[in-house]
């Protein structure tokens, strides 16, 4: 019973966000208290959700200072000379722009976090994407998906909880799937170039003038994606290039200009540039060493830029109230997700789940048991976390396989592929961070992602196979 309500729960929470019905706040709060009621145990509800949150607190303080210290370097003009030399090298080329996203993406995953691989790689390509209209579930697609292939480094976390679960070196996991996931990484290459490819069919290619400059006074109208609301480009009479993108409609915004190529915007600290760029590269540096607990180095780090780049206290807080909104969205975020997995933990649905779909693999299927660790990776880290797979689903899989001859080591490595899909599963904070930023529903994003990041697993699996590491 525990099993098909813990299924259930799943479904109807991800229907109710594809289809926009609830938001994911909402739906990550109300679905699971209803069910946690349904199976009889509301009386722990509380127990169950401040368990969440006490696993989950650590996460949501990283994000919340992750956010502002991001935010100050984006003010500050840090990723201002990036932005501008991706839009030179793409010239205006959206298939350039889509591929150059995910090899942005793919570079800043080395450190192993992905809120900060979205903050980063968001904060450079979003302005681009917004001048030149271009889709931004396709930015955060291809994004989540290359993160995805990359979060399989030994220190990004799976191979980490592979090894642990299994009692294995990570070395020995992850370096014999190096060639399976450099082909899952040419995928994704190959996944922006041909997305690309559609959004320059669809826009048509522009100069880097035409991206940068426009005529006075001179207006476009698109017609909305979604809401039927309109898109309106506006230029300034005063001919300075600066643009302004407001959506009309219901439940739409207003975004303000495109101030990461703005050159004159107050907030510039150009002197102050290479103490940005080398407290940066310190503090990533710290987090892959892993020198202190990343929320502390977050914070302060952002106490530190806050300081040094705003030393007058009226200054500080109008840059901290310039992120409060995506502060709390992705904060908020966190801390209602911690709602749906502590009841998906407590109440023990996690668990049943696992051993239903343990259960169900055929006697026949045990000599193929790496291969079938590989095809449930990718239902199974999307449905639960990282730590209920690793811990809870792979050691019985690799027991499985034992009696059938299948290394442990071959179980631990298929366990990697869903890793791609994983990184998009409503039960990622990081996922939160990345549509937050790009001012993307998680519905929309869910359904552009999804098929995509599957094809992606199922490639690094292949390949696996393929080259006799799995």
């Amino acid at each position: 019973m525990l099993t098909i309500l813990g299924f259930a729960m799943i479904a109807t929470f991800l229907v109710l966000i594809m289809t926009k019905k609830m938001s994911p706040i909402a739906a990550l709060v109300l679905i699971p208290a209803l069910f946690c009621v349904a199976v009889g145990q509301g009386a722990k509800l509380g127990d169950y959700v401040i368990d969440g949150v006490g696993n989950l607190a650590p996460t949501a303080a990283m994000l919340m200072f992750a956010i502002v210290y991001f935010g100050v370097m984006i003010d500050v003009g840090l990723f201002d000379p990036i932005v501008r030399g991706i839009l030179r090298f793409c010239k205006a080329d959206p298939m350039r722009i889509v591929v150059g996203t995910a090899v942005l993406a793919a570079i800043v995953s080395l450190d192993g976090d992905g809120s900060t691989t979205f903050m980063i790689t968001v904060s450079a390509m979003y302005p681009l994407y917004k001048r030149l209209k271009m889709s931004l579930v396709v930015m955060t697609g291809v994004a989540a998906t290359a993160n995805g292939v990359m979060n399989t480094l030994p220190w990004g976390g799976p191979t980490a909880r592979a090894a642990t679960a299994l009692k294995l070196d990570a070395s020995e996991i992850f370096i014999p799937m190096i060639p399976a996931l450099a082909v899952g990484l040419l995928a994704v290459f190959l996944l922006s170039y041909v997305l690309g490819l559609r959004e320059r069919k669809r826009l048509g290619m522009l100069t880097l003038d035409e991206a940068l400059v426009r005529e006075p006074e001179q207006e476009t109208v698109l017609a909305g994606a979604g809401g039927g609301g309109e898109d309106r480009l506006r230029k300034g009479s005063g001919g300075s290039g600066s643009a302004d993108l407001t959506q009309d409609g219901d439940g739409d915004e207003d975004d303000e200009d495109f101030k990461g190529l703005d050159p004159d915007r107050s907030t510039l600290r150009p002197r102050l540039y290479w103490f940005n760029a080398g407290l940066t590269v310190a503090l990533l540096t710290a987090m892959i060493m892993q020198l202190m607990p990343i929320p502390v180095l977050f914070l302060l780090g952002a106490a530190l830029a806050l300081t040094v780049n705003f030393p007058h206290m009226p200054d500080q807080r109008a840059r901290i109230a310039a992120h409060a909104d995506n502060v709390l969205n992705v904060s908020g975020m966190v801390f209602a997700a911690a709602v749906f997995t502590g009841v998906l933990t407590g109440t023990g649905m996690v668990e049943n789940m696992a051993d239903s779909v343990v259960s169900a693999v055929p006697d026949a299927m045990g000599p193929h048991m790496a291969i079938v660790t590989g095809l449930l990776s990718l239902p199974l880290t999307y449905f639960m976390s990282n730590d209920g797979f690793y811990f809870g689903v792979v050691p019985v899989l690799a027991e499985a396989g034992a009696a059938h001859g299948v290394s442990p080591l071959e179980i631990a490595r298929a366990s990697l592929a869903g890793q791609a899909l994983h990184m998009s599963s409503p039960l990622v904070p990081a996922v939160y961070v990345l549509v937050g930023m790009a001012k993307v529903e998680f519905g929309d994003h869910t359904r552009f992602t999804v098929k995509w990041a599957v094809l992606t697993s199922l490639v690094v699996l292949g390949a696996g196979i393929l080259f006799g590491t799995i």
